[in-house]
């Protein structure tokens, strides 16, 4: 697998910053100083971190090199990551003070933890956050979100009641290429959108099937969690390389798991395409042997009720065949260069293309127009832990909050659906449903859960 075309972390903090030595003083949480729920300014923010793997502890070394926050604890189920994630925080403090935990239940009853960055594997994602909301914990939570949209719902209504701030771990929409591209969109600066082109990298077929014991490092069962149980195989759970990522008992695979990023771009620009029905029509290559059974290829094409319309794949990944869905000729023919990801807008008088670390438009000289004088201005963030800090503290909506999280995700629902129904839908965003298709409203409903994990709903 190139491993060029995983979910890397997409962090802008330098973290090679001069940070100050020695140990914090005693820690005191900022919820205890601020009133009616609210963070005083200038307060340190207490964090623990549940998941600790190598994108967990990446998110994680945004928060260390935050003077106003503070790790207190890591919890994670696999004991070698839990034990690297412990060592990371005691540097950084010059202390041995960080706890550790397995059971992240023990980590959200601490009562001086104010926020939780969860960085689980997928399906894990939902049910820790949901029991954080309950109990008072902001939330930073990685993406993508939910195994069917109706945990997206219950995560939402989780969020709004117990009136948390939630940053989803879309960091794109803290880089500067985004937000100018989302501003040209926004702006009209195109002419009128007509199209959107969205790619990402598709799941990665193989992976072995073959049952090995169970290494005496990782807490499997509590691993599977409310998953069906399935045996132990040699690659499912390693750290770099693992196969979990595309089995659908514990992800949408790269549809979700990388399609969340341009997707959620494709939203920030044309945030109208929730204002009404929307058809969508997929096909997809799935594999039919080894570990992974998400898409290896697909197609989706989305029209929304305005007119414009979407076309999302996703580009290879492992899977060497090259047909309609994954031959890029066209956009290469038009944009240049075409891998990994990205999101491209088209209009009546230009394009803008943008991935990370690049932008390019037509006609050129639209790359350098000033924004700031634009009549619309999105929200501003050049660092995503940065931005979700400053909202825990000032109970302000964060650049990708909860409900914009949700309809990012739900798109990576829908093209799921789609390609595995392989025929045209349409959905309704007000009601959250399909019209008129049992079936396809059957796929966003809850799964089945193992008990006993199955406690937080």
């Amino acid at each position: 697998m190139n491993k060029k075309l995983t979910r890397r972390s997409f962090l802008r903090t330098n973290i090679t910053l001069a940070l100050a030595a020695g140990a914090f003083p005693t820690i005191i949480p900022a919820s205890a100083l601020g009133r009616e729920g609210k963070v005083a300014p200038g307060s340190r923010v207490v964090v623990g971190c549940i998941g600790n793997g190598p994108q967990g502890r990446g998110v994680m070394n945004g928060f260390l090199a935050q003077a106003d926050a503070q790790v207190v604890a890591v919890c994670d189920v696999k004991l070698d990551q839990l034990e690297l994630a412990r060592t990371a925080v005691n540097q950084r403090y010059s202390n041995s003070d960080c706890a550790t935990y397995s059971d992240f239940h023990e980590l959200l009853a601490r009562k001086d933890i104010d926020a939780v960055l969860i960085a689980t594997p997928d399906h894990w994602h939902v049910p820790v956050a949901v029991t954080a909301a309950r109990v008072g914990k902001d939330i930073y939570l990685e993406k993508p979100m939910g195994l069917s949209l109706a945990e997206d719902q219950l995560l939402r209504q989780a969020v709004q009641k117990h009136n948390r701030v939630f940053q989803f771990g879309t960091q794109q929409r803290s880089a500067r290429e985004f937000w100018r591209a989302c501003q040209l969109v926004r702006n009209g600066r195109i002419g009128k959108l007509k199209h959107i082109n969205v790619w990402a990298p598709a799941s990665a077929p193989g992976g072995s099937t073959t049952p090995v014991p169970v290494p005496d490092t990782i807490n499997y069962d509590r691993w599977l969690g409310p998953a069906r149980f399935t045996p132990y195989t040699a690659d499912k759970c390693l750290a770099e390389g693992k196969t979990w990522w595309f089995n659908s008992d514990y992800a949408l695979g790269f549809v979700a798991g990388w399609g969340v990023h341009p997707l959620d771009i494709a939203l920030w620009g044309h945030p109208n395409m929730f204002q009404g029905r929307m058809s969508v029509a997929g096909k997809g290559v799935f594999p039919q042997e080894g570990a992974g059974n998400t898409s290896v290829a697909w197609k989706v094409d989305f029209t929304f009720a305005d007119g414009v319309t979407m076309d999302f794949r996703g580009t290879p990944n492992g899977y060497k065949e090259v047909n309609a869905l994954n031959d890029f000729t066209a956009w290469r023919e038009k944009y240049g260069e075409v891998k990994d990801h990205g999101t491209a807008f088209e209009g009546t008088d230009g394009w803008v293309v943008v991935k990370r670390n690049s932008l390019r438009t037509s006609p050129e000289t639209l790359a350098e127009e000033p924004l700031d004088t634009f009549k619309i201005q999105l929200p501003r963030s050049g660092n995503h832990v940065r931005n979700f800090l400053d909202g825990v503290k000032s109970r302000a909506r964060t650049v990708c909050p909860i409900e914009e999280a949700v309809q990012a995700d739900t798109l990576c629902h829908l093209s799921d659906i789609a390609t595995r129904l392989d025929r045209q839908l349409t959905f309704d965003p007000r009601a959250e449903k399909f019209v008129r298709d049992e079936e396809a409203n059957r796929k966003l409903q809850l799964r089945p859960l193992r008990s006993p994990y199955d406690g937080w709903l």
